[in-house]
C-alpha cells in the first residue's frame, strides 16, 4: 500500500491510499479556506455515567449538495473541493466540521462539579471516501479495491490509537438518507474518542462478567454457538462467518465476525485479509437485492478500546438496514429511543432465511 500526506488550506491533515504503483497524488489546495473552528465540548451524563458531545459547529456542515458541488469529488476543471488531486484510490481527512478535535490528554481534566461534569471534545473525526466515482458504493467496488479500504481502515485504527486523549477507534458508514446521509459521495467516517463508548462499557462488563463465571469467552461462545446451530448464519468462508445475531434489534442485520478472536483490525492475519472483500461484498449485495434497489444502512467496527479489554473484546462488523420491508421503516419510537428497549418486527431466523436465499 502506498501512503502520500498532505494538509488542506485550513491546516486539517489528508492522507491519500493507493496501490503500489499509482502515481503521485500530491496537490496543493488553493482554497481560501476560514479558520478551523473552536473545539466541541464533552458533558457528562451522571445519570447513565457517559458523555455527550457538544458541537456547535457542525450544525453548519455541508446537506446534501447537487452531484456537480460535492465536496469529495476530486478536485477537476478549475473546482477545488475537499480533495485537491484529480484521481484517488481511497482518500482520509479530518472532518471539516468535527465532532471532536484535538489531541493532548492533558486538555481533558474533568471540572470539580459532580452534576454537570465537562471537558474539551479532545478526539479525532475524520472521512473515507472510498471511490473517486460519485454515485458508486461500497457494493461497486471490486475486490481489490475493498482491499484498499480495509488497509485504510486498519492504518487510521493504528495511528489514531497512538493519540494521547484517544480511547477507543469507530470505523463506520452511513448509506441512505433514509439513516440520516448529508452527503451522497461513497465515504464513511472514523470518530477517535477520548472515552470508552457506552456501548462498549456494556459490553465490556459483560465478557468480563462471563469469564469470570464460565472461564471462557463470550464472543468465542457465541460464534461456535451460531454455527453449529446454523439457523442464523447467513455465509462464511474459511476465515469469516456472518450471522444474524440472536437477539437482534434491527429488521435485517448480520454481525461478521474472524474465525480467530482478535482485538481489532491491525490484529488480523493475511488470510482473513485476503478473505474479507468477497464476504463484505456478498454480504452488501444480500442486502441490496432485500428489497431490489440501494437499501439504506449503516456498518460498524466494532474494536476493543486502546487500553483496557482487549483480552476479552472481540473484533466484529456489525450492518443493519432501518428498513423492514420494501416501502415500511423500522422508526426508532419512544421505547427505543427513550428507553433503549427494542422490539423487532422480523424473527432473526426469518431474516437469515431470507439473506441466505438472496446468494448473488
Amino acid at each position: 500500500m502506498k501512503r502520500e500526506r498532505i494538509h488542506l488550506a485550513d491546516g486539517r491533515e489528508l492522507v491519500y491510499y493507493d496501490h503500489d504503483g499509482a502515481p503521485p497524488r500530491a496537490a496543493e489546495d488553493s482554497r481560501d479556506l476560514p479558520a478551523r473552528p473552536a473545539g466541541s465540548e464533552l458533558r457528562y451524563d451522571p445519570f447513565l455515567a457517559s458523555w455527550v458531545m457538544v458541537a456547535a459547529n457542525r450544525q453548519e456542515r455541508t446537506y446534501l449538495p447537487p452531484a456537480d458541488d460535492c465536496p469529495l469529488c476530486p478536485s477537476r476543471d478549475g473546482k477545488v473541493t475537499e480533495v485537491p488531486a484529480s484521481d484517488y484510490g481511497v482518500v482520509v481527512l479530518e472532518n471539516r466540521f468535527p465532532a471532536l478535535s484535538g489531541e493532548s490528554r492533558s486538555t481533558a481534566s474533568l471540572t470539580a462539579s459532580p452534576t454537570h461534569a465537562y471537558r474539551p471534545g479532545a478526539g479525532r473525526c475524520e472521512v473515507i471516501c472510498y471511490s473517486p466515482r460519485h454515485d458508486a458504493s461500497l457494493v461497486d467496488l471490486t475486490p481489490s479495491e475493498i482491499a484498499l479500504v480495509l488497509a485504510a481502515w486498519t492504518d487510521r485504527t493504528e495511528e489514531l490509537s497512538r493519540i494521547e486523549a484517544v480511547e477507543q477507534v469507530f470505523c463506520f458508514e452511513n448509506r441512505g438518507v433514509e439513516v440520516g446521509v448529508t452527503l451522497q459521495h461513497p465515504h464513511g467516517q472514523i470518530y477517535a474518542y477520548p472515552f470508552v463508548t457506552p456501548r462498549t462499557s456494556r459490553a465490556l462488563a459483560s465478557v468480563t462478567d462471563y469469564v469470570r463465571r464460565t472461564g471462557r469467552n463470550l464472543y468465542d461462545d457465541v460464534l461456535a454457538a451460531e454455527r453449529e446451530d446454523g439457523a442464523r448464519v447467513v455465509v462464511e468462508n474459511r476465515s469469516w462467518t456472518a450471522f444474524v445475531p440472536y437477539a437482534a434489534r434491527w429488521p435485517y442485520e448480520t454481525h461478521l465476525y474472524p474465525r480467530r478472536r482478535v482485538a481489532d483490525l491491525t490484529c488480523l492475519d493475511d488470510d482473513a485479509r485476503a478473505d474479507f472483500p468477497g464476504i463484505y461484498l456478498d454480504l452488501l449485495r444480500r442486502f441490496d437485492a432485500l428489497f431490489g434497489g440501494r437499501t439504506p444502512y449503516m456498518s460498524g467496527w466494532h474494536q476493543a478500546p486502546v487500553r483496557e479489554g482487549r483480552e476479552h473484546l472481540a473484533l466484529h462488523l456489525e450492518t443493519f438496514t432501518v428498513r423492514r420491508s420494501a416501502d415500511k421503516l423500522k422508526y426508532l419510537a419512544s421505547s427505543e429511543s427513550g428507553m433503549d428497549a427494542f422490539a423487532n418486527d422480523i424473527v432473526p431466523e426469518s431474516a437469515a432465511a431470507r439473506l441466505r436465499e438472496l446468494a448473488s
